[in-house]
């Protein structure tokens, strides 16, 4: 007698709001999408790798900061939090547990622990970096995907097939915070030109290559008119970037290597990385297909 054939495993979904109310409401879907918790790890790898990454290279100017406290400027939530200013030692002794820290978490150790103290520990470092007369608001996307990420909870490489809403809150709210950094870019060169236009008929590109142009871009300083249509072409993306969190497959690809390609273009061309933000675009990406379909099935 034939014994009957055992049903396919199905995927196991962790919902974080009733299922009902999924069903009938788009936003919270939109919002909340179910995403493999895979994916959560790995971008949390590339998230935590990063932070360390930056906190040495980058955003390596809290410990000299140390040496003069008079300078601090703060922000207006550190005012609000009463944080002082750092001394040498507190920067030295900040750095090491955000390494420590971030090295648990990329690796899932202690996840919850480990994240809400790179929380703690990588928000200090940035309104310390940030404190002292600028601030980058090239970091607005990597500080918002740290403080995100503990959220989800418990996140492994082996959870390609369990999806949960959490982890599609968390990434939905990475990816509305990459895009964002480009939206508010038009609005503040809106704000600080008064119009629009003489920001996109101004010199802002001939003003950056001459002050800190390659070499090999120094020749368009003779073309203008290219320079302000680059401008303008700047402009539109950046006012229509919001799009790209409803666009799908292809296109979505698409949209995400023409902002890295952008990204790659200003840094060869005035030596503007733009690297916290470019991490986040990962966000957008199915990263839990880079997990070896033989370790997923393996470990269920």
């Amino acid at each position: 007698m034939n014994k009957p054939a055992k049903p396919a495993p199905k995927t196991q979904t962790l919902t974080g709001t009733p299922a009902e109310a999924k069903v009938g409401n788009p936003i919270i879907r939109w919002f909340t999408p179910q995403i493999s918790l895979a994916r959560v790890a790995i971008f949390r790898v590339f998230v935590y790798v990063f932070v360390i990454i930056d906190v040495l290279t980058i955003s390596a100017d809290v410990i000299p900061h140390g040496w003069t406290p008079d300078l601090y400027q703060p922000l207006w939530l550190a005012r609000f939090l009463h944080i002082p200013p750092v001394s040498v030692l507190g920067a030295q002794i900040l750095l090491a547990a955000i390494i420590v820290f971030s090295l648990l978490a990329a690796a899932g150790i202690l996840q919850r622990i480990s994240g809400w103290m790179v929380v703690i520990t990588f928000g200090l470092w940035m309104f310390y970096t940030q404190g002292y007369g600028y601030v980058a608001h090239d970091h607005m996307a990597l500080v918002i995907a740290v403080v995100v990420l503990p959220t989800v909870g418990i996140a492994r490489f082996r959870d390609v097939g369990t999806t949960s809403a959490k982890a599609g809150w968390a990434l939905r709210v990475v990816q509305i915070s990459v895009v964002l950094t480009y939206f508010y870019s038009v609005v503040m060169k809106w704000i600080a030109s008064g119009n629009i236009a003489d920001w996109g008929n101004g010199a802002v590109i001939v003003w950056a290559l001459m002050r800190r142009g390659a070499e090999w871009s120094k020749p368009f300083l003779e073309m203008p008119g290219l320079l302000i249509a680059g401008q303008w072409a700047t402009l539109v993306f950046e006012f229509l970037s919001p799009i790209v969190l409803f666009l799908k497959g292809r296109w979505l690809y698409g949209a995400v290597v023409f902002f890295l390609l952008f990204h790659l273009m200003t840094y060869f061309a005035l030596g503007i990385h733009f690297l916290p933000t470019v991490i986040c675009w990962a966000a957008f990406l199915p990263l839990e297909k880079l997990i070896p379909k033989r370790f997923a099935a393996s470990t269920r």
